[in-house]
């Protein structure tokens, strides 16, 4: 008899199942007629259109989703091409337009994901100046040296929200409020702005971009069980510069002063504040060329909108389910610690950590050995990011939190999803019970 093994997922911050519901409203969009989502979104006959109406309606409901409009929503191929266009698009604008200052500063946290920190090495090798703030033993940036780093050369600071190696939530809002003091101190300077990579935050927190004080944000649809291969940008509408010569050439012009910019149907910017770094047809306002993803567009935004429905309740689920599983997981390796924020209470109370991830160090073990014999046991797990998995070296935020290299090479990323089951966590515990 033939025996399947019932393996269980607990990489969720690596990647998310998409959700079946997804799946299902993207599929039209794959279809030739009479479905005939498939078109060409720049293209006039009803193909085309089809197309078009699904992209627009999509992006509708993401700005909706973090209370943005929809014009400040620009979709790319990744949260990595999202991150690159926000850091280089930067540089980039600022070198054409803006060379009373000869050398641009961009401040980063020392635990970013490698999209954000490699391109920076990157930047360097450019001449551009990169400041990488240090982050204490729970992988909070410090906020004195933040303070510090801000000059007149500074155009960009970009921070993420919520770590994906050890789920530590940093204060967005707080961080903005500095931005901007600084800015006020500065005869309202429009620079620095403020960036922030909200792939692994969405999930759990609320990520309004009113409220956290962003200028531009990343997310990403894998993370949040949608398709792979689609990402955006928000861009803030308040930092673009329109075409005032072709609004008054227009036969809409501004008679009624609640009538906005983007009213009168102006899509492109004429200087916006983020170059573009493909050109092309100049589809996403100009920003990001080529023939758009129609169909991961709608299962992203059908990938918002079921996340943002469940966000409170699925909040309280990972934190019992985590909490569970670490309590276990004490009982079975007593001298095993959680990398970062220590105490889980703090999830409970003001979500300073997300509530689906656990690394921890467990001592005397090989990092690189248990989760191989974990895998080969049915237990899918990782021991950082997935996106530098492959390669040798320690984690960098596990370092920058301070750990030794003999604790990193023993240290595990557990992360939940919605489709954890306790039942999955207890058998789970069995067969770690049995490795250790």
């Amino acid at each position: 008899m033939l025996f399947i093994m019932k393996r269980i997922y607990l990489d969720y911050a690596a990647t998310t199942p998409m959700d079946m519901k997804v799946k299902k409203a993207m599929v039209p969009y794959f279809s030739a007629p009479p479905a005939g989502g498939f078109g060409n979104p720049g293209s006039l006959h009803f193909f085309g259109q089809k197309a078009m109406t699904a992209v627009d309606e999509s992006r509708e409901k993401i700005a909706k989703a973090i209370n943005a409009d929809f014009r400040e929503i620009i979709f790319t191929g990744s949260a990595t091409e999202a991150n690159n266009l926000a850091l280089r698009g930067i540089v980039k604008k600022f070198k054409i337009k803006d060379l009373r200052f000869k050398i641009p500063r961009i401040i980063v946290s020392a635990i970013e994901h490698d999209s954000i920190l490699e391109t920076c090495r990157d930047l360097e090798r450019e001449e551009i100046e990169i400041i990488y703030l240090p982050v204490n033993k729970q992988g909070i940036i410090d906020l004195k040296k933040l303070k510090e780093s801000l000059n007149e050369r500074t155009v960009l600071v970009s921070i993420m929200c919520a770590n994906n190696e050890i789920g530590i939530v940093q204060n967005i809002a707080g961080i903005s409020k500095i931005i901007k003091d600084f800015k006020k101190e500065n005869f309202f300077s429009k620079y620095p702005l403020f960036h922030t990579d909200a792939v692994q935050a969405f999930q759990f927190l609320d990520c309004d971009v009113n409220k956290l004080g962003v200028d531009l944000m990343t997310l990403s649809a894998h993370k949040i069980y949608g398709p792979k291969g689609i990402g955006t940008l928000y861009i803030n509408s308040k930092l673009q510069t329109p075409n005032y010569k072709q609004i008054l050439n227009s036969k809409n012009k501004i008679q009624n002063k609640k009538t906005k910019i983007w009213d009168l149907g102006f899509g492109i910017w004429d200087l916006p504040v983020v170059k573009p770094l493909t050109t092309g047809g100049g589809q996403e306002f100009g920003l990001r060329s080529g023939t758009e993803n129609v169909a991961a567009i709608v299962g992203f935004a059908k990938a918002i909108e079921l996340v943002s429905n469940s966000r409170e309740l699925e909040n309280k689920r990972a934190r019992q389910l985590t909490d569970y599983f670490w309590r276990e997981l004490k009982k079975l390796s007593p001298k095993a610690e959680i990398n970062g924020l220590k105490d889980l209470r703090f999830m409970i109370y003001d979500l300073r950590k997300l509530p689906n991830i656990l690394n921890v160090y467990f001592p005397n073990q090989n990092s690189q050995d248990l989760l191989i014999k974990l895998d080969l046991n049915g237990i899918a797990v990782s021991s950082g990011s997935a996106c530098s998995a492959r390669a040798t070296k320690p984690s960098h935020v596990l370092k920058a939190i301070g750990l030794s290299d003999k604790k990193i090479k023993s240290s595990l990323r557990f992360s939940l999803g919605k489709f954890t089951t306790k039942e999955e966590i207890n058998r789970a515990l069995k067969i770690i019970k049995k490795l250790f």
